[in-house]
């Protein structure tokens, strides 16, 4: 059905309990690579990454994800029509707890008429008992939802100038698909061969957040001494899949409080229109 743009800006809140142990954010760090470093996979001295808060009490995959289509007041768009356009993840702590329960509100704060189609912004609010927690902000592109006469937003954010200051590759693994997915998005797609090829795709693909991921470990790697603290936001624009086994090869800007970036494999462009804020303290 159409997308009813007032009732869908104008809904309250819809609520989500979350809880997340020890045990979710090691195999979330495995599920990127994590290797023997101990800050990422030993329980003694952990250190969670921010982009964990995704996937924290199987946030994505929730009953208002795209991994089982999207229904909100005013919205009601079937998985086949959704795409993961975009996302924002922002800390407003020094540290994501290691384990924790968590009061999640979510609502669509913008609607996007893109002609062809709708982009759809969810953001989530995410807090404890101590206060906010994180802010998430998630772009949907539905098919075929576009045309009811609505601002198309924003343009994209120009691309940076000049040459990189810096240039990492990172290397995905061939079962790094099927790791993923063990925080909670099991969609097919990056799983199933047939269902990969039904979609155009040559075969099973690397979930976009899991891209997001890597970029992030990268970054809390190479540039912040390994203090995923260090890293406050991170958002980027989805443009193209990576299949498992690929290197991604992340082009950075330096800037007075992080990063303009780009991750590509090859020639195909994976994120686009992408920043980190960081900040220059320790752990």
């Amino acid at each position: 059905m159409p997308i009813d743009v007032d009732k869908a800006l104008n809904a309250p809140p819809h609520t989500r309990q979350l809880a997340w142990t020890t045990r979710d954010v090691l195999l979330y760090h495995l599920s990127l690579g994590s290797g023997t470093a101990l800050q990422y996979g030993y329980e003694r001295d952990l250190e969670v990454l921010p982009t964990f808060a995704l996937v924290a009490g199987q946030g994505i995959s929730a009953g208002d994800s795209p991994a089982e289509g999207l229904t909100l007041p005013g919205v009601d768009v079937e998985l086949a029509r959704l795409l993961h356009a975009g996302q924002v993840v922002t800390l407003h702590r020094d540290r994501l707890p290691t384990s924790g329960t968590a009061e999640r509100a979510t609502r669509i704060t913008d609607v996007q008429d893109k002609g062809k189609a709708a982009v759809i912004v969810l953001t989530h609010e995410v807090a404890d008992a101590d206060g906010p927690l994180w802010t998430s902000t998630m772009s949907i592109w539905a098919r075929g939802e576009g045309g009811f006469g609505g601002d198309p937003g924003s343009a994209a954010n120009p691309k940076p100038e000049g040459d990189p200051t810096h240039v990492l590759d990172v290397a995905t693994t061939p079962d790094q698909a099927l790791l993923y997915r063990l925080n909670g998005d099991l969609n097919p797609l990056h799983a199933d061969p047939e269902f990969a090829a039904a979609a155009g795709f040559d075969a099973p693909i690397l979930h976009g957040l899991a891209s997001y991921g890597l970029v992030a470990k990268a970054i809390v790697d190479h540039f912040l001494d390994g203090h995923p603290a260090r890293l406050r936001e991170l958002g980027a624009r989805f443009a193209g899949p990576v299949i498992p086994g690929e290197t991604l090869r992340i082009s950075l800007w330096q800037q007075e409080d992080g990063f303009s970036l780009r991750a590509a494999c090859g020639d195909r462009a994976v994120l686009t229109d992408a920043w980190a804020r960081t900040t220059s303290g320790g752990a």
